[in-house]
């Protein structure tokens, strides 16, 4: 190998941001956990460019998969040979079959190597209109990544070993325009020595005092704090604005989440300000907007809620994880507010085993919406951030909005979700949201290699479909959700009768007699369900009226409540508009309301003679 071109001192290459070559990136992660391979990128119009600077004087391999593994992969390789730069774009079939693609899509711009190190600089069309090439659109991207130390031959590159991984990444995702100073002051939310039990799923919740300010000030940046080896462990973390009217008792130690006997301080932290979920990094508010600390309206005491994923029921774990907020008082013009959307944590969010897609609705009513809007604010709320929420069955989530009965803009999508990384999408351009607006989250989920129901829950097993919305001016509204009626769902398997008053939970069915003193969960697991029933059920589902939360800050609701009907001419599922080659498509979380016996008792107040919408 030679040097080609050495057109610099290697120790003068820059951290961030610019090319060798000039150009600038605006994104920038680190792929591997050696620091051998960078990636930088940056959206041009209808393209996107890459750059690669890896440690290795072999070739360079980079591409786009549908599950982070080789098959059906969208791949380029590149290096230096012979003081030669190459570039091929390649793809693999379902058997992971490496193959030459015969539209070569990837332009190379820039290429150089040293003794240790190589770069090259590339880019493409975001939308190829190859087959054999993933689209790039604002859904996460699950990218690998691989190099080896000899360059790619006459018959292709060899095989890399273990010199490979996948991150997923949102490629396109607005580039941050306001730099902070890195002098900011800010303080930390962190647990101390939280012991994990030895089970797949624990939420555990610890109350924290804001510091005491004399004045307004505004947290501008948010950061997870995650414990070193912990970063498959911490799932997400919610924190929650309380009751100001405690004493400093209510900080003595921690306690198990959602547990019978946990502080009944928790109970008033109702209120989500922040959110961070597994996968993503420290978030910025936009200029003008800021999270209002030190007015009576403000926080004074906190919940954080740390959701930690245990799978393997590993022992003797100790965690120190949490949030740094970082604050300042050069105050911003508008206080920022954070409303969750979509279905509320509920066991009658049902999804049948055995499926490989089926979809499910939380509904933001217009009611809700018209309500809250025009006690707080009849010119409207401006939406600058969302964060999608689901399990481990999640696919794809998208948020609609719908104005006067026609659809608007989406508001946020991601129809390649990922479990493993969820991270508030930054808008393009912030959207507003009127009184009599409405919005849909719409959760895709695949049962397909599961033998029983999945339920609503706080499990990672269980589902949720949440949307977590920033937005402007900050008004009194917490939480705009909705579950669908149960006693319609029992009926599609049969059900005829449940056993009143309800005294216990889950609720006892009295009628037929193939269900008779069975759960209502033990008989929806004892139907047989098929693909085609499933898909019947889906239907019905999407067609029940649906009880409603409409909450304020609190923990008190609006006066919009109890069971409602859905707008008739909802078009499903979502149809996105068809990609055109060359151009660009851009465009808890949680309170587990089942376990409260009163919305149980409300939610079966319907009969079973319901009428079907």
């Amino acid at each position: 190998m030679c040097c080609w071109p050495l057109l610099l001192l290697w120790g003068l290459l820059p951290r961030v941001a610019a090319g060798v070559s000039g150009r600038t990136y605006p994104h920038r992660t680190l792929l591997d956990p050696e620091g051998k391979y960078w990636l930088d990128w940056s959206q041009r119009g209808s393209q996107i460019a890459f750059r690669l600077q890896v440690r290795t004087a072999g070739y360079v391999g980079f591409g786009f998969s549908p599950t982070g593994a080789m098959a059906s992969a969208d791949i380029v390789v590149g290096g230096v040979a012979h003081g030669r730069p190459y570039l091929q774009d390649y793809f693999t079939n379902a058997n992971r079959e490496l193959k030459k693609d015969t539209q070569q899509d990837y332009r190379l711009e820039y290429a150089m190597e040293n003794s240790t190190h190589t770069i090259i600089e590339f880019t493409r069309e975001l939308h190829t209109c190859d087959i054999n090439d993933k689209s790039i659109t604002d859904s996460t991207v699950r990218v690998i990544w691989a190099y080896h130390h000899e360059d790619a031959g006459e018959a292709g590159p060899k095989y890399h070993d273990s010199n490979r991984g996948t991150k997923s990444l949102r490629l396109l995702n607005p580039e941050k325009t306001s730099v902070l100073s890195t002098a900011l002051e800010y303080f930390d939310l962190v647990n101390q020595d939280v012991p994990i039990p030895n089970k797949d799923t624990t939420y555990w919740c610890q109350m924290f005092k804001i510091p005491v300010f004399q004045e307004k000030h505004h947290v501008i940046k948010v950061e997870p704090v995650i414990q070193r080896g912990h970063e498959s462990l911490v799932h997400h973390i919610l924190l929650y604005q309380c009751s100001s009217n405690f004493n400093d008792s209510v900080l003595e130690s921690g306690h198990e989440c959602y547990h019978p006997n946990m502080p009944d301080a928790f109970l008033t932290c109702e209120t989500v300000i922040f959110a961070w979920a597994i996968g993503g990094e420290g978030f910025s508010y936009p200029p003008h907007v800021g999270l209002s600390l030190g007015t009576p309206l403000d926080p004074h005491y906190v919940l954080l809620e740390v959701h930690y994923d245990n799978p393997t029921y590993e022992e003797g774990l100790i965690d120190n994880s949490g949030l740094r907020l970082f604050y300042t008082m050069d105050i911003r013009k508008y206080d920022a507010g954070v409303i969750e959307a979509g279905l509320w944590v509920s066991l009658f969010h049902t999804i049948p085993p055995g499926m490989p897609e089926f979809q499910s609705e939380g509904h933001c009513t217009l009611e809700c919406l018209e309500e809250a809007l025009e006690a707080e604010k009849p010119s409207g709320i401006h939406v600058f951030a969302v964060l999608l929420h689901a399990h481990l069955a999640g696919r794809g989530i998208r948020l609609r909005h719908f104005r006067k009965g026609k659809e608007m803009k989406l508001l946020a999508y991601d129809d390649d979700f990922d479990f493993n990384f969820q991270e508030f999408q930054y808008l393009k351009e912030e959207q507003t949201i009127l009184p009599g607006d409405n919005l849909i989250t719409e959760c895709r989920y695949n049962t397909k290699d599961r033998a029983e129901m999945t339920w609503g829950g706080l499990s990672t097993r269980s589902e949720m479909c949440l949307s977590y919305l920033l937005y402007y001016p900050r008004i009194n509204l917490t939480r705009c959700a909705s579950i669908p009626d149960i006693m319609e769902q029992l009926q599609f398997i049969g059900v005829k009768e449940i056993y009143r008053p309800v005294t216990t939970w889950p609720f006892i069915i009295k009628s037929p007699k193939q269900y008779k003193n069975l759960s209502f969960m033990d008989a929806m697991n004892k139907f047989k369900w098929t693909k085609k029933e499933g898909l019947s059920f889906n239907k019905l589902v999407l067609s029940l009226p649906v009880n409603v939360r409409c909450s304020k800050t609190d923990n008190a609701e609006w006066s919009i409540q109890g069971m409602t009907a859905l707008p008739p001419d909802i078009e499903r599922p979502y149809k996105a508009e068809p990609l055109v080659c060359g151009t660009s498509s851009s465009s808890s979380p949680h309170r587990d309301f089942s376990v409260n016996l009163l919305v149980c008792l409300l939610l079966l107040s319907c009969t079973l003679s319901t009428k079907r919408l």
